[in-house]
């Protein structure tokens, strides 16, 4: 095996347990140091509501952008105008992965211009000229990771694209599990299966390096031990819920993702569908296609990590990938994880998915690349 290199970038103020959203009025006023705060939600208050009266009883001016639906680059440019006609020198985002990319993204423009010059795939693709504003994350759901991730996903028309620096990384992320009690059932399904597949394929990436495997053995084991349950009245469960999402997040930013997310990015901005739905719809099909693709090119390494998922998947210490698959199968079965036809994909989608997931960035960190044929046939084998 080849000697190890590589550099990991997280946020340097992590923050995780239940209770820890209170510790956010301080940090944000610290930080904040007498200028306006602007508090980016989604459409309740629930979490919000207590965190901005906190705020306001410090004497901090706050001013709240609310983030409905997946972020767009019109929706964003709506949040950067809020936040320059009010000056604000810091963002709070306290919400699930929209609102903290929303968040981001509103921190990284308000002093660097347009969306579209610095957006991949549909922009320019600049770097940040200008500082970024300090943002303070608060996720309410467990499966993004974005508390801790370095990009912020926009939806442009059709597409998924992201708004990518390690500039973006959030000056405090704050995990407490206890936000995730009472969250509906189906979402919080969706963003754990995320979760899992925001673990999996890390530990299978061509950049995998040895920090983002023991984090992803610890995340992996924390999400199938909450799954296929979720029942978030147990504070173990939300435990374990919300440590899969933080530390899948912190691996997919290290180490990327694969093939499974190259597809579900290019279906989301496609069909509309939840993204953990796509993840799980995808998963099994893509483990697949990568056995497929070792038998067409060898490589010990890909076959070794590959393999690994048996043991860690089943519990059983002579399983290979075979099993894994197949005990990821009946989970999503188990969770009555719809299949793409259900999901609104028709044979006219097939082309362009196939061809947009092939160029996406997450593909690209596969464990072996794909070829059109086999992304394919993984694409009709989810239907």
């Amino acid at each position: 095996m080849a000697p190890h290199s590589f550099a990991l970038t997280m946020p340097s103020d992590i923050r995780f347990g239940a209770g820890r959203r209170a510790e956010a009025v301080d940090v944000t006023a610290r930080i904040a140091g007498g200028g306006t705060v602007l508090l980016v939600t989604g459409s309740s208050d629930r979490h919000a509501g207590p965190l901005r009266q906190g705020l306001e009883d410090a004497g901090v001016t706050v001013v709240t952008a609310r983030a409905v639906g997946e972020p767009t680059v019109e929706a964003i440019t709506d949040v950067v105008r809020t936040a320059r006609g009010a000056r604000a020198r810091v963002v709070l985002g306290v919400g699930g992965g929209s609102v903290l990319d929303t968040a981001k993204a509103a921190a990284a423009l308000v002093d660097n211009g347009d969306p579209l010059d610095h957006l991949e795939v549909v922009g320019k693709g600049r770097a940040l000229q200008n500082p970024v504003l300090p943002w303070i994350a608060v996720p309410t759901t467990a499966g993004t990771g974005s508390e801790v991730t370095r990009n912020a996903v926009l939806t442009a028309g059709r597409v998924k694209v992201s708004l990518r620096s390690p500039h973006l990384l959030a000056r405090v992320a704050i995990v407490d599990p206890d936000l995730l009690q009472g969250l509906p059932r189906t979402p919080l399904v969706h963003g754990a299966l995320d979760a899992l597949v925001q673990l999996v394929e890390p530990l299978i990436s061509c950049r995998a390096n040895p920090v983002t495997d023991a984090l992803a053995r610890q995340g992996l084991a924390a999400s199938l031990k909450a799954l296929p349950g979720a029942d978030t009245t147990q504070a173990e469960t939300r435990e374990n819920l919300a440590l899969a999402s933080l530390l899948g997040g912190i691996c997919l930013a290290n180490s990327g993702l694969g093939a499974v997310h190259g597809l579900a990015g290019v279906a989301g901005g496609m069909l509309g569908a939840p993204h953990g739905a796509l993840c799980a719809a995808f998963l099994p099909a893509v483990l697949e296609a990568d056995l497929k693709a070792l038998r067409r090119d060898p490589n010990p390494q890909a076959q070794q990590r590959l393999d690994a998922l048996g043991p860690l998947v089943t519990g059983d210490p002579t399983a290979t990938a075979t099993e894994a698959i197949q005990a990821l199968t009946t989970l999503t079965r188990t969770l009555r994880i719809p299949r793409l036809a259900d999901l609104g994909l028709t044979d006219g989608h097939v082309d362009e998915l196939v061809q947009g997931a092939l160029a996406a960035s997450s593909t690209q960190a596969n464990p072996l690349p794909l070829t059109e044929t086999e992304m394919r046939d993984a694409v009709l084998a989810s239907r």
